[in-house]
């Protein structure tokens, strides 16, 4: 039983890692957990959206990506 409870440990992301909430369908910097809640924020800024840490997971590279064009394109046309 010590071992799932370093495994449960070790699914914690680090904060700044990119995880899918597949709620809201979107891509988020892990920020902490904030009460039953696992905050993310947008990438690229913005305000953070509390998720399920039970139900997120690490971004695909193509999720990562995606998600890299997005704050790039809202840059862009902010003029940022």
């Amino acid at each position: 039983m010590a071992t799932q409870g370093r495994a449960a440990e070790a699914a914690v992301p680090e904060a700044g890692a990119l995880m899918y909430d597949p709620v809201t369908r979107k891509v988020g910097e892990y920020q902490d957990e904030a009460g039953p809640y696992a905050m993310l924020r947008p990438v690229g800024g913005g305000r953070e959206w509390e998720a399920d840490p039970a139900r997120i997971r690490p971004a695909t590279p193509e999720e990562r990506l995606g998600a890299g064009v997005k704050a790039a394109n809202v840059r862009a046309v902010q003029g940022l």
